[in-house]
């Protein structure tokens, strides 16, 4: 299966490890959960159930970023990291509050949500990367997810395939992440991968990273696949 055409993010590790994880990357990028947002085919069931779980997720993503605060060892990587938290806990989670309020979810709801499994495993796969092994463990794992999104919103605007008219009703969402805000915040996380490469691995260490990046993007695929199938 190759992978599909798309904008690319520049990082020289980010690309690496993109290229190592093959179709599994290209699986998590072109799953049908993407391509039915790209055409307004998706159930919305589906994705109503993937917005509840997406909102469990940005409790464990701000939980990974407090990690890194710990994990860091410089007041540079600790602010980065200060940084990260602020924005999810003061910005990113009100705004995807006001999104899923078009969708008829109200927070409280999402809050008291059970977390299905495919929310299980990649949080708290994240999360145990980061307490067993570096800064740079942690961030290679985050890295499908803010990279990935934005590949994946990037090359659906470039797409004249997909349906960006008014009958789509996920085009806000392919707008949200193909927008400078979000794309900005994807480029600085490749930056900061091959800024934390650079500081704190030598290239032996360059499989197990290419490991945790290919584990994450299948888990990011159970993401997709989870929403699809409406799985508890």
């Amino acid at each position: 299966m190759a992978a599909p055409s798309s904008p690319t993010l520049p990082g020289a590790l980010f690309g690496r490890l993109r290229a190592a994880a093959g179709e599994d990357w290209t699986a998590y990028v072109d799953h049908p959960f993407v391509r039915g947002m790209a055409d307004g085919t998706l159930p919305e069931a589906s994705f109503r159930h993937y917005l509840i779980q997406d909102y469990r997720f940005l409790i464990h993503f701000a939980r990974a970023y407090a990690l890194a605060a710990y994990k860091a060892d410089t007041l540079a990587d600790m602010r980065q990291a200060k940084a990260g938290l602020a924005a999810i806990l003061d910005l990113e989670m009100g705004l995807h509050v006001e999104y899923c309020a078009g969708w008829g979810l109200d927070e409280a709801a999402m809050e008291a949500a059970p977390e299905a499994q495919g929310t299980l495993a990649y949080t708290r796969f994240v999360l145990e990367r980061g307490m067993a092994g570096d800064l740079l463990d942690l961030h290679v794992a985050l890295a499908p997810c803010m990279c990935g999104y934005a590949e994946i919103a990037a090359r659906l605007t470039a797409d004249p395939a997909t349906r960006l008219d008014e009958g789509n009703p996920y085009r806000s969402w392919i707008a949200m992440y193909a927008g400078a805000e979000f794309q900005e915040a994807a480029m600085a996380e490749a930056a900061l991968l091959d800024d934390l490469f650079a500081r704190r691995a030598s290239e032996a260490r360059f499989p197990d990273l290419a490991a945790t990046f290919r584990t994450a993007s299948r888990l990011e695929a159970g993401f997709w696949e989870m929403g699809l199938r409406l799985l508890p």
